[in-house]
């Protein structure tokens, strides 16, 4: 049963670590609503994220990235998909530190590459060396998901059972499992 004072579930980690899939499937598990903040943003613009990106530029889709954070964090009960680059604006780290259970989907770049090989809606990732603007990526952002994070879960085994199994230990071990 979901009332406001059930916490939302919310995954963060790179591009590649899984959030939306994991997400999904744990919502179906813990029988509680899925949102992916990248599709809440495209169905509220009505574009996808390279167009905004190309228009508005990256400074313009953290905006709306913040907007969409601040009211999907404000949900209880919910499991939150987020984008990658959620953790670069300082607000949101502490929207979802406070507002839910963080569970920092930790991948290894060259898994998330694997991951990310053929994806062509990563506007990040449209350049010569992928690899390279992902290591980069890493090393910006795997501190701040370790900042806002309650638990740290590896996705490296690809094994979605498993790291579900681990996720909802976290969630258990917090009394909200």
């Amino acid at each position: 049963m979901i009332d406001n004072s059930t916490p939302s579930l919310i995954l963060v980690g790179p591009m590649g670590a899984g959030k939306s899939t994991l997400g999904r499937h744990l919502s179906q598990i813990l029988e509680r609503p899925f949102y992916d903040s990248d599709r809440v943003i495209e169905e509220k613009t009505g574009a996808d994220i390279p167009w905004i990106f190309d228009v508005e530029g990256e400074s313009g889709f953290r905006r709306r990235e913040h907007e969409a954070i601040d009211e999907l964090t404000a949900m209880p009960g919910i499991v939150l998909a987020t984008g990658g680059g959620v953790v670069t604006t300082p607000e949101n780290l502490a929207l979802m530190h406070d507002r839910g259970c963080v569970v920092y989907l930790w991948t290894p770049v060259e898994v998330q590459l694997a991951r990310t090989r053929n994806d062509r809606n990563r506007p990040l990732l449209q350049t010569a060396d992928p690899q390279a603007k992902l290591e980069a990526l890493f090393a910006e952002r795997d501190p701040l998901y370790r900042k806002v994070a309650h638990h740290v879960v590896s996705t490296a085994s690809g094994n979605l059972k498993k790291v579900a199994d681990d996720v909802l230990a976290c969630l258990v071990s917090r009394g909200q499992g």
